[in-house]
């Protein structure tokens, strides 16, 4: 019988190299749970700091109240920020409400209807969502029923937690109120820069809309986050010349200029690369859902304004970037909430990024900068 000892004695034994290969096999094995760790940590630093911004909209800019009601409305690409103004708002309040609403289709799109009518219930409205909801009835009514709103169109994480939401709204809010007596009794407005742009148009001095400072805290008043921009309803009829978008327009850094003719207050033709044709895609099916004799109103020059926050950058997300201190922006479509007549469903707006500003014969800004 062959011996036990002899058959051990067969048996491969592991050599050096084989022992590293079976260490190296353990350390890859360790590797992934490595990976998630520092995953969950990250994930853990952005809820952190996300929770953080919230407060700052929560408790400064909206300053709620102890039992005041609050919805905030989001989609699906706003999620985690909704999630963190739901976790901040209710330090203050027990009665918030968070709903996540399918994304729109473009700016100025109505929320579906349960959530128009949520908006008509509520002291206090925040809506962070893909599109703007500023421009739209169902935000209008809401204020109108002594809600005050923010709305964060295009709202990013990342945009949620650096930038123009950084800034000192309140020193935002002083230096807006300097600016009235600048603007007080100038009625026409003249826009150039070095690539094109000529344009002029009147203004009711009155109309200036000061109040987009981040300080949203009274009945009936409204912002944008992050906030910093002067702006104004261009006077119906009056805008002729040629506009030049070399910043952004809505979410896309312009790799080509867009040249926007104008007359008598309505762009008449668009020139620029494919965004040119895509824009006039985008405008014509807005068109098609209106009466014949109103179409041409999708094209209307709706809004003027300057941005005035020193943190905010051109990033391609035209909520921060229209609010670049130095920058101008024309936008096209609704001009409703402001007091104007075309109600078209749809409002975009374009930023140039280095414009030259009169007012009358005053100047404001030269080439991006403000004049002492």
């Amino acid at each position: 019988m062959a011996s036990p000892f002899r058959r051990k004695s067969k048996e491969r034994r592991k050599s050096k190299k084989d022992d590293d290969i079976d260490l190296e096999e353990v350390v890859e094995a360790e590797e992934p749970l490595e990976e998630n760790v520092a995953e969950v940590l990250e994930s853990l630093e952005l809820e952190q700091a996300l929770f953080e911004s919230a407060k700052r909209v929560t408790h400064t800019c909206m300053d709620i109240r102890r039992g005041e009601n609050v919805l905030i409305v989001c989609d699906p690409t706003t999620g985690e920020i909704g999630q963190a103004l739901h976790r901040s708002a209710t330090e203050r309040s027990d009665r918030v409400l968070l709903i996540v609403m399918p994304k729109g289709r473009h700016h100025g799109e109505e929320p579906p209807t349960p959530v128009a009518n949520l908006m008509k219930q509520q002291q206090i409205v925040i809506a962070p969502t893909k599109y703007s909801l500023t421009h739209t009835r169902s935000i209008r009514a809401a204020l109108k029923d002594g809600a005050r709103v923010a709305t964060m169109p295009g709202m990013t994480d990342e945009m949620f937690i650096s930038g123009g939401m950084t800034a000192d709204f309140n020193q935002i809010k002083k230096s807006l109120s300097d600016l009235s007596s600048t603007l007080r009794r100038k009625k026409l407005i003249h826009v150039k820069d070095s690539n094109g742009t000529d344009v002029e148009f009147e203004v009711s001095w009155k109309d200036w809309n000061l109040d987009d400072n981040g300080i949203c805290n009274r009945p009936r008043m409204i912002t944008n986050l992050p906030a910093g921009k002067a702006f104004v309803l261009p006077k119906e009829g009056t805008m002729n010349g040629t506009i030049v978008i070399d910043g952004t327009w809505e979410s896309t850094l312009l790799e080509e200029p867009l040249e926007l003719i104008v007359e008598n207050g309505i762009v008449i033709d668009m020139k620029g690369d494919a965004t040119a044709a895509q824009i006039r895609q985008q405008f014509g099916e807005a068109a098609s859902r209106l009466r014949s004799k109103d179409r041409e109103l999708v094209w209307t020059v709706a809004e003027f304004g300057f941005g005035m926050n020193p943190n905010a950058a051109i990033t391609g997300h035209v909520l921060e970037d229209e609010k670049q201190l130095g920058t101008c922006y024309f936008a096209i479509g609704d001009n409703t909430s402001l007091g104007g007549n075309s109600a078209v469903g749809i409002h975009v707006p374009g930023v140039i990024t280095n414009p030259s500003v009169w007012l009358d014969d005053t100047q404001i800004l030269n080439e991006g900068k403000f004049v002492d």
